[in-house]
């Protein structure tokens, strides 16, 4: 007997209520037939002119409905808010849960059985997961693609993690303006994410590493007319799940976050990946923890990908893609069993994977870096945690002691950070206050900050950075990151002073302010926050209710999901 589908709440009623939901989608020139009881899918789009990376969804959506039509189902295309992380102030990440409140609430009211995600800028991704995963209808993501690499004199460049580069270049005299300029026009020249492995192509990495999407979703290029046709047999594959009832609790197990942690050290992903899958675990009830991102922490770097790397995502592609990273992690003995949308194991979307190009997918016995890993700094200055990439960082940086030079607020770095007569030597410790997620608010792209310009003349281009902010996927440099308590919450971090001094050590995972608990009680007893940048809205909300970065930096009250079903009718 076949299981009743929860559309026919809406569209199935030979009533009233069933009249005007029927009625109202007729108007769109659907016939009687539309509504025989099929699995209704709908397309949570975030396709937008003002997110760049996801402007070419609105196509990719075409080729879902095609697919959805051609099993059986029923497409229905809706918009959500869509956060482009280039665009917005003061920072995407301010938004990402309005985005996964939106995806929510909108999958949940209307009548609908199953969801296709179309994402792909950095917060998209998690924030559309996030929602999905609390209502826990079947559910499978597409993503945008990476863009073509980006190309300026011959050679390739790319997106972000060459903006840093030029522009320190720049300030240090040693790049024109003009050629500046030039790189620009030559950097995004097609539609799709960052070409690097930022943040946006992390997620999708990690999407595919959790079996939540089908193989070789992640760098399939935006333009490239395989994403098309993916795109079409993931509309096949979603009216499937709902046959089946397969669900994103189904698939994100505690394995799939670990192959999440495991995949995400291999291909040199993006730090904001911790705070993503942090915050998913908690709306699908997985206990992840930060220390858990450990698990990845001997694992080395196999994809030879800018920052961590040399090539871009359209190499990794050409090479082979995840499913060759996911095959060596087999191979090794290091990925998990776990569920997939598929409704197979995860290592159907290995086997038989083959490498195309070793330099740019490096085999587990010769990887480009070992024992790659993020890792997890504690200590009184982050008694909560705090993250470094070594994969991106100078290796002689990971195990330091240096005299800090604090920036109480973003304006005060921009302010000062190209003094000639700024008091710091290659040795010293930046500090950033007040970019934690209360803080700025949001949790900016703000941690990698810009090396002293009268250092960056001296031919200096890595310093260790510590804050309570985030930096960007395609930024690089030993960036100390998501300290927690931030600041703005009374952490420790709030009472570093100039020419404290400060102990780093990657291999020991320490991150020690080194001053006496007594004095650090009376700078306590001094301190006050800063005043709140928000009184009204949606920011006063997020400020009032925001977890801490090592919680993943949901709001409170969203953590866990709501799976009951809607009764009461609007009319």
């Amino acid at each position: 007997m076949t299981k009743k589908r929860r559309s026919a709440d809406w569209y199935g009623k030979l009533d009233k209520d069933g009249f005007i939901h029927r009625s109202w989608m007729k108007n769109q020139g659907y016939p009687d037939h539309a509504f025989d009881g099929r699995p209704i899918i709908g397309i949570c789009n975030t396709w937008s002119e003002l997110t760049p990376c996801n402007s070419g969804l609105r196509d990719l959506a075409e080729g879902v409905k095609r697919g959805v039509w051609e099993a059986g189902g029923f497409p229905v295309e809706f918009p959500v808010m869509s956060l482009g992380e280039t665009q917005m102030k003061p920072t995407a990440m301010l938004f990402r849960n309005l985005l996964s409140m939106d995806v929510e609430e909108s999958i949940r009211a209307y009548g609908i059985d199953g969801v296709v995600l179309l994402g792909g800028c950095d917060k998209t991704t998690p924030g559309q997961l996030m929602g999905a995963a609390s209502v826990d209808l079947p559910a499978i993501v597409v993503s945008s693609g990476p863009m073509l690499n980006g190309k300026w004199q011959g050679k390739d460049i790319g997106s972000g993690t060459d903006v840093w580069k030029f522009s320190e270049a720049v300030r240090a005299g040693d790049m024109t303006l003009k050629d500046f300029m030039a790189a620009e026009s030559g950097m995004s020249r097609s539609k799709g994410v960052c070409m690097t492995m930022g943040t946006a192509s992390t997620m999708a990495s990690l999407v595919e590493a959790m079996g939540m999407s089908l193989p070789t979703n992640a760098a399939l290029p935006a333009v490239d007319a395989r994403r098309m046709a993916l795109a079409h047999l993931t509309g096949n594959r979603i009216v499937e799940m709902v046959d089946e009832d397969l669900k994103p609790s189904d698939i994100l197990t505690r394995e799939a976050f670990e192959n999440a942690i495991l995949a995400n050290a291999a291909v040199g992903g993006s730090t904001n990946a911790v705070v993503h899958l942090l915050a998913l675990a908690g709306r699908v009830g997985v206990d992840l923890s930060l220390s858990d991102f450990e698990l990845g922490s001997d694992i080395p770097l196999l994809v030879n990908c800018m920052p961590s790397g040399q090539y871009l995502m359209e190499d990794f592609c050409y090479a082979g893609g995840m499913p060759v990273v996911l095959n060596e992690l087999l191979g090794a003995g290091h990925l998990r069993p776990a569920k997939t949308v598929l409704n197979g194991d995860i290592t159907a979307y290995a086997q038989g994977a083959e490498c195309f190009n070793a330099d740019v997918i490096r085999p587990f016995d010769d990887p480009v870096k070992p024992a790659a890993g993020l890792r997890v700094l504690r200590g009184n200055l982050a008694p909560d945690g705090a993250i470094v990439k070594p994969s991106a960082a100078t290796d002689h940086l990971l195990e330091h002691e240096g005299e800090a030079y604090v920036f109480d607020t973003i304006e005060a770095l921009k302010e000062q950070i190209d003094r000639d007569d700024l008091p710091v030597t290659p040795d010293t410790i930046l500090v950033l206050k007040g970019a934690g997620p209360k803080g700025y608010p949001g949790m900016p792209e703000v941690g990698n900050m810009p090396i002293p310009a009268r250092l960056v003349r001296e031919g200096v281009r890595d310093m260790i950075r510590v804050s309570d902010g985030r930096m960007s996927g395609t930024a690089f440099g030993t960036v100390i990151l998501h300290v927690s308590p931030e600041a703005q919450a009374g952490g420790t971090l709030a009472l570093v002073k100039t020419g404290d001094r400060i102990k780093v050590s990657a291999s020991q995972g320490i991150l020690e302010l080194l001053v006496d608990d007594a004095e650090l009680a009376q700078r306590r007893a001094d301190w006050t926050p800063e005043p709140a940048h928000y009184s009204r809205g949606y920011a006063k909300l997020y400020v009032d209710t925001v977890l801490q970065a090592d919680q993943g930096a949901d709001l409170d009250f969203l953590v866990g999901k709501d799976t009951r079903p809607v009764t009461r009718e609007s009319h």
